[in-house]
């Protein structure tokens, strides 16, 4: 299967609309406050840190060049070809490689672990966004990737960042302020992209049925780039899943 083509349209709209820079974007968040975060969670539990990092769902790549001071070789891959150009444009010296990957298609995803090996995934925020029925699809693709289905030695490991159920109210709230949302969620709303719309429960549950176990787990804000109308910086429920082969 792959993903539709409205899933798709909205992705490159959003991605060609959005304006250039650092910070322009709502979950573009330095990456002090995200993947240094997040490495110092998953690295320490990696079995092979010398593997390939993929980071699935890079967007403009901001995270993909912070990991990729870190790694011997990142690549990251994103549904929309404009994001991958994005993140090609924002790294001249490239540091890291990008490629536009289906993740729910199986055969795109068997092609890249046969090029890559098993390697160690990074994915912030893909499957809260994706539609209900690529989420299984997509958690599929991190086994394959981490070398967890046929094929594989099983040397990878997966760190999975997604919205808790709770952020959703936080993201109704903002919605329907009476000023309007804030700036950098309108696109997001306007594009059709609903955030924060898969239960707590569902991912633990779709990683095991894709030949996954969690490892360890946990609760971490996703920061944001946006701010209250005091200059607070609006953070989101999250959780996070340190998964490896059952």
């Amino acid at each position: 299967m792959s993903v539709t083509h409205r899933y798709l349209d909205a992705w490159e709209g959003f991605w060609r609309d959005a304006p250039e820079g650092p910070g322009e974007v709502m979950w573009d968040a330095e990456p002090a406050l995200t993947a240094e975060r997040h490495l110092a969670l998953f690295r320490p539990r990696l079995a092979d840190p010398d593997l390939p990092v993929v980071d699935l769902g890079c967007g403009n790549g901001t995270l993909t060049r912070f990991l990729a001071g870190r790694f011997p070789r990142v690549l990251g891959v994103d549904l929309s070809a404009a994001a991958v150009e994005r993140a090609r444009r924002a790294d001249p010296e490239a540091r890291a490689g990008y490629e536009r990957l289906d993740a729910t298609d199986p055969a795109a995803v068997r092609a890249l672990h046969e090029r890559l090996g098993d390697a160690n995934v990074y994915v912030r925020g893909v499957i809260h966004q994706s539609e209900p029925a690529d989420r299984r699809p997509v958690a599929e693709a991190v086994a394959t990737l981490v070398g967890a289905r046929e094929g594989g030695d099983g040397r990878g490991r997966a760190f999975v960042v997604e919205l808790a159920e709770a952020a959703k109210q936080v993201l109704a709230d903002l919605a329907r302020r009476p000023e309007g949302p804030p700036p950098k969620l309108r696109p997001v709303l306007s594009h059709g992209l609903a955030p924060a719309e898969v239960a707590d429960t569902a991912f633990a549950e779709l990683f095991a049925e894709a030949g996954l176990a969690v490892l360890d787990s946990g609760e971490l804000p996703l920061c944001t780039t946006e701010f209250t109308a005091e200059g607070t910086r609006i953070d989101l429920p999250a959780k996070w899943l340190l998964l490896g082969p059952a």
